[in-house]
């Protein structure tokens, strides 16, 4: 027996249709495809939408359905994923030497971008967010940061292997810190792709050695969260923002061997404090498809 609604419930589109419906939000409503970097892409296209003044608001993220049978036996099947199944704990370890592949997770990740102006006009103010105080109305929305870049780019290399010196990678951080006009000098941490895959986190490493010549602190919240694929760039820049409100850098789980080929400043251990001003988190997808997100503090 087929339902119904089996078109309704797997177009993409869907999700974002149903958040509209949810408020009553009567603007633009659209899903984006572009892989992992699916969740980035989204925040970068909702930044524009505010930005050209088409929307004062705009609610943006991503998320991704991963953890089922096909989809785990369709990736393994492409050897993306981890085979360290004696240490399911320790398996996904971006930059570290023994990485194999990663490993599948599943969540969402969820943005209010909104006009500094518009945000201002009613009262939103910068900082962190605190309770209520008990107060019968609502407490006013708290600035939590400013996105100030967007860069996207593509390999022209190949349908699912990044660019061996991660020649597309370089290029949407490039375009991302020209969007942001600022100096790669000025990122204070990189909140890294970091899948746990060989390829992939070399060069996505050999790309931050290019742009930055010596990166900047990175952390990798795969090795916490997984790859929740669509969702990883969304849930990755909420982490971002959280990091330059709290001013403090998340670490890297599993790095125990760091590769180094790599040789990056990779947070691990306990969280590290850190005076944060800007940083980017970057998502890379399947087809080559690169989209670099740069957030500061408001």
């Amino acid at each position: 027996m087929v339902s119904p609604f089996v078109v309704t419930r797997t177009l993409p589109n869907m999700a974002a249709a149903e958040i509209a419906i949810d408020l009553g939000a009567q603007g633009p409503s659209l899903a984006v495809s572009t892989a992992c970097a699916s969740g980035a892409t989204a925040i970068g296209v909702a930044r524009d939408l505010v930005r050209s003044g088409t929307c004062d608001i705009v609610i943006t993220g991503g998320s991704e359905a991963t953890r089922v049978p096909m989809v785990a036996t369709c990736f393994g099947q492409a050897g993306a994923l981890s085979r360290r199944i004696h240490d399911p704990a320790g398996a996904s370890r971006p930059f570290d030497a023994h990485r194999d592949g990663f490993v599948l997770g599943e969540g969402a990740g969820v943005l209010i971008l909104e006009r500094a102006e518009h945000a201002r006009a009613r009262g939103a103010q910068t900082g962190r967010a605190s309770p209520s105080s008990g107060a019968t109305t609502p407490p006013r929305a708290t600035i939590r940061a400013a996105l100030t870049g967007y860069g996207a780019s593509s390999d022209a290399h190949h349908f699912a292997a990044p660019h061996p010196e991660g020649r597309g990678a370089e290029l949407a951080m490039r375009a991302a810190l020209r969007d942001a006009e600022l100096s790669p000098d000025a990122i204070d941490h990189v909140n890294a792709h970091g899948t746990s895959t060989p390829r992939n986190d070399l060069a996505e490493a050999l790309a931050l050695h290019r742009v930055f010549h010596t990166p900047p602190a990175v952390t990798a919240n795969k090795s916490v969260f997984g790859h929740a694929l669509g969702g990883a760039g969304a849930i990755e820049a909420v982490c971002t923002v959280l990091t330059l409100q709290e001013q403090l850098i998340p670490p890297t789980a599993n790095q125990e061997h760091p590769d180094p080929q790599c040789d990056l400043d990779v947070v691990t251990g306990p969280p590290r404090p850190a005076q944060i001003r800007t940083a980017i988190s970057n998502s890379f997808g399947f087809g080559g498809q690169n989209a670099v997100l740069v957030f500061q503090a408001p």
